[in-house]
Order: C-alpha cells, then sequence, then structure tokens
C-alpha cells in the first residue's frame, strides 16, 4: 500500500529513496532482546532489500542506486539490545552513545572513515533510490 501511494504522488520523472533497517543487523537486534521490536514507534518489520525493491520495480519505478548507511550504530544497538534497550546505566553502552553523539555532531575524519568502512559492512540501514518514468 505504501509503494502504491508512493508511485501515485511521485511526478513523473521524480526520484524516491527509501531507508529500512537492513536484514542482517536488524535481525540480530531481534534475536537479542524482544523489548527491541515491540517498542511503539520502533521497527515493526524487517525487509529484504530484493523483496523491497521488487516490490518498488513492481509499481514501474526504476532502481538506479543504493548504499548503506549508520555502520558504526549497529554494535551500539547489538550492546543495548544485549544489556537491555531500556538500560541507562551500563557504562560500555553510554559511551558507545557518547562516542555516537560526538560523530553525529561533529562529523571528525575518524568516524567519517570509519564510517565509510562499516557502513557496507554492517550498515544499519540500507537505502534503495528510484526513479519514476516521465509520463
Amino acid at each position: 500500500q505504501a509503494v502504491a501511494e508512493i508511485d501515485r504522488i511521485l511526478k513523473p520523472g521524480g526520484t524516491f529513496a527509501v531507508s529500512v533497517p537492513r536484514f542482517w543487523p536488524e535481525r540480530i537486534c531481534w534475536a537479542l532482546s524482544d523489548d527491541y521490536h515491540n517498542e511503539p514507534g520502533g521497527h515493526v518489520r524487517i525487509f529484504r532489500e530484493s523483496q523491497l525493491k521488487s516490490a518498488v520495480e513492481n509499481r514501474g519505478l526504476s532502481f538506479f542506486h543504493k548504499h548503506f548507511a549508520h555502520g558504526l550504530h549497529s554494535p551500539y544497538w547489538w550492546l543495548k539490545c544485549a544489556v537491555g534497550v531500556k538500560r541507562e546505566d551500563v557504562k560500555a553502552v553510554n559511551l558507545y552513545k557518547r562516542f555516537l553523539e560526538w560523530d553525529i555532531t561533529q562529523a571528525p575524519w575518524l568516524t567519517r572513515t570509519l564510517e565509510k568502512i562499516a557502513g557496507p559492512l554492517m550498515g544499519k540501514s540500507v537505502v534503495l533510490y528510484f526513479t519514476k518514468g516521465a509520463a
């Protein structure tokens, strides 16, 4: 239904990007913690990249690019899920959170370089890009 609505409102020649949790890093989170995937507003579904790509292409949109993002975030969430997603008293998790906040707010060369390596290997998200043909 969502893909049909996107197809309906996307103008001819328009570009559509979809970012969803990547299957295997997300599956680890689900395996480690029931709380993680039962959180209101959280991830309720895990897509396989090929299934999502096919669903969008079946609506007539053309795939043209993909990339992986948030490679540095996967280990953080694995830690959170292992110790309890609601716990805020675990030193290792809190230190890693500060590391991610530093990355987000300052974008230092060190973390940008690490992300370039970690993204393709264990990026928490996959981003797929599509275009809609001319009318």
